[in-house]
């Protein structure tokens, strides 16, 4: 679905990522791990072609970024940032409608499918009501979730999420985790996702890609890589792992004071 090939990152003269060779099948869910500052962000924003790589190059379906067609690029990967800015009085519902806009082809307005695959999009966040509500005028776990359903309606095969979870109550993080790894299990969908919460991401994930900050960074399913003596080390601090039935709880291990 998407690889990266020999990719390379900075910021400034700070090597984040180095020589990144990672490929990412169709149907697998990833959780993009690290500390702060150690590029996450920055690796997403470069697979969705919103930043140009120091070195090295992305392709998705092994053709590379800067050779799609933005409309062809727009129905083949879906991007949620992690902070958004709404400067104008839009609607829930014409915010949504806005992510059906690659599929319009040379017409301007949305027609009944739209709406259709726009609604059925609302209410699987379980924000439907809130259709014609001002998005100014919303909480930010309820826009987190607007935005979410965008994406969905989006409809694309790969969805790159930075911080999904994100203003989300316990409840929603749940859902929306669940409902990302559903899309990959049932749909065939391909998820790259950036996430803090070790036990959350741990029990969605197929793999999990772990980042260093210093160049150095670790690939494989989450067997492999999400264990106590490689997170200790790449998050900078002990970590236990816990089994409570078939689920793994991820803990620091000092006590905090």
């Amino acid at each position: 679905m998407i690889s990266t090939h020999n990719l390379s990152l900075k910021i400034g003269r700070r090597q984040l990522i180095a020589d990144l060779n990672w490929h990412v099948r169709e149907g697998e869910c990833w959780s993009v791990i690290g500390r702060n500052g150690a590029g996450k962000s920055t690796l997403l924003k470069t697979l969705a072609g919103l930043r140009e790589p120091d070195s090295g190059y992305v392709t998705i379906q092994n053709r590379a970024l800067p050779d799609w067609p933005l409309p062809e690029l727009a129905r083949q990967r879906a991007f949620l940032a992690q902070s958004r800015s709404d400067a104008f009085a839009y609607s829930v519902i014409e915010t949504v409608l806005s992510a059906r806009h690659p599929y319009h082809d040379n017409r301007y307005w949305e027609g009944s499918d739209d709406h259709a695959i726009a609604l059925k999009s609302l209410e699987s966040m379980e924000v439907a009501d809130l259709a014609e509500r001002d998005v100014r005028t919303l909480s930010g776990g309820e826009r987190q979730r607007v935005a979410i359903a965008a994406m969905l309606a989006q409809d694309t095969p790969l969805l790159l999420l930075d911080e999904p979870a994100n203003a989300l109550d316990l409840a929603h993080q749940v859902s929306v985790m669940s409902l990302l790894a559903r899309l990959c299990r049932e749909q065939g969908k391909t998820a790259i996702m950036i996430g803090h919460d070790l036990t959350l991401a741990h029990s969605v994930s197929t793999h999990a890609l772990l980042l260093m900050g210093d160049g150095r960074w670790l690939a494989g399913t989450t067997a492999e890589v999400m264990r106590a003596d490689i997170l200790s080390d790449y998050l900078g601090h002990p970590i236990d792992i816990l089994q409570y039935g078939k689920r793994s709880i991820f803990i620091p291990s000092e006590d905090i004071a």
